[in-house]
C-alpha cells in the first residue's frame, strides 16, 4: 500500500471483489457511505481496512507468503 500526496492510501495491485445484496441493504449502505463522504467502494475498503487493523491489534500482524 502507498500514500499519495493528498494522504489517501492506495493498493499497488488491485483485485476485484463482487458481492450480492438485497435492495434494502444496498440502499442503506449507499446512504451510510454518502453520509461518511465516501463512495460505496471507498466505504467497503474503509471497513475492510478497519477490520484488519482491529484483528492485527488483537492477534498481531498477519504474515503473508511472498508471491513469485
Amino acid at each position: 500500500m502507498f500514500t499519495d500526496k493528498q494522504g489517501a492510501e492506495h493498493m499497488e495491485k488491485t483485485n476485484h471483489l463482487s458481492i450480492r445484496t438485497d435492495k434494502e441493504l444496498h440502499d442503506k449502505f449507499k446512504y451510510v457511505a454518502a453520509y461518511e463522504g465516501r463512495s460505496m467502494s471507498g466505504q467497503i475498503l474503509y471497513l475492510i481496512q478497519s477490520c484488519i487493523r482491529e484483528f492485527e491489534k488483537e492477534h498481531g500482524p498477519i504474515q503473508l507468503e511472498e508471491e513469485p
